[in-house]
């Protein structure tokens, strides 16, 4: 939350220059505050597993958060019950009309098809091209990052050589942007994918800010539009045993898959598995919620 103080006071230049996010006393008086109006397109198989891991990461905040969950009409998963859907989830045709402070686009198991092959790509490219207009902010993941990337500035989806399947070590940049505040130099996230949206590309591309990179795990967080298109190609929602019960699942079903790094203690699948990135993935859920919502989006949606 923003720190409130007398307009002329010295330590709030001090504090501004240091990317601390201060409100003047002026601002403070006619500054109207309601619940912010979340949308989620959960376009993952268990619907549920999702919900719980991205409600958690937006609880940690004093703002009041109210979440509508939206899925697609064009396409039913067979992984969540019909009565779930019908009873907590929306879809576009019934949103199309309204305003939403923020949204989340999660990621979802087609990676591995062209973009125009998955069954609901035309939708998706509706309610991005809707979220220009409609949403302030919009957080991408994982291939909901790589499809962003590729409908908004035609970045290319690559093949990985294997999975790319574990927690990987990543460096902050461009550290005076308020999405990595409160970042070690160095932090932890999970990947789990067979693509990446092309490095080089993204590089290239002067619309696009790289906040943080792994060398081993590529790209992670890319800024657009001062923060109203944000891609995090990653999974910093995930808990503890997600990439485990991948793993289990996978080995199951006698799917190739390599034990995730940096993940397992002495990469034995038998012990807890370490958690990581947990700091970092409530600091990027707050900056998000805070520096790309909370403070731009109007009062009046």
């Amino acid at each position: 939350m923003p720190i409130k103080v007398q307009n002329n006071l010295p330590a709030k230049k001090v504090l501004e220059d240091e990317n601390i996010f201060v409100m003047d006393e002026y601002r403070a008086i006619s500054q109207d505050i309601r619940p912010l109006d979340i949308a989620i397109l959960n376009l993952m198989p268990l619907k549920e597993d999702t919900e719980v891991h991205l409600l958690r990461c937006l609880s940690n905040t004093p703002l009041q958060v109210e979440i509508d969950f939206l899925t697609t009409g064009s396409y039913v998963g067979k992984n969540t019950a019909t009565s779930h859907l019908d009873k907590f989830y929306q879809t576009y045709e019934d949103v199309k009309d309204k305003k939403y402070d923020g949204l989340i686009i999660t990621g979802a198991p087609v990676e591995q098809m062209e973009f125009e092959e998955v069954t609901y790509w035309n939708e998706l490219t509706k309610i991005m091209e809707w979220s220009k207009s409609n949403v302030t902010s919009t957080l991408h993941i994982c291939w909901g990052a790589q499809a962003g990337l590729y409908y908004h500035y035609g970045i290319k989806k690559l093949p990985l050589d294997k999975k790319m399947f574990g927690v990987y070590e990543h460096q902050v940049l461009n550290r005076k942007i308020p999405f990595v505040r409160g970042f070690d130099d160095v932090f932890y996230a999970p990947h789990s994918r067979y693509t990446e949206s092309s490095t080089e590309d993204i590089h290239n591309n002067k619309d696009l800010t790289i906040l943080a990179e792994s060398e081993e795990a590529g790209v992670l967080m890319v800024l657009a539009e001062e923060g109203k298109q944000i891609f995090v190609t990653g999974h910093l929602e995930y808990d503890r045993m997600t990439l485990d019960t991948e793993y289990k699942r996978d080995v199951g079903k006698g799917i190739p898959i390599d034990l995730p790094e940096n993940y397992y203690p002495g990469n034995d699948p038998e012990k807890r598995p370490k958690l990581t990135w947990r700091n970092h993935s409530n600091a990027m859920y707050s900056n998000w919620l805070n520096y790309y919502v909370y403070q731009v989006t109007p009062y009046d949606l």
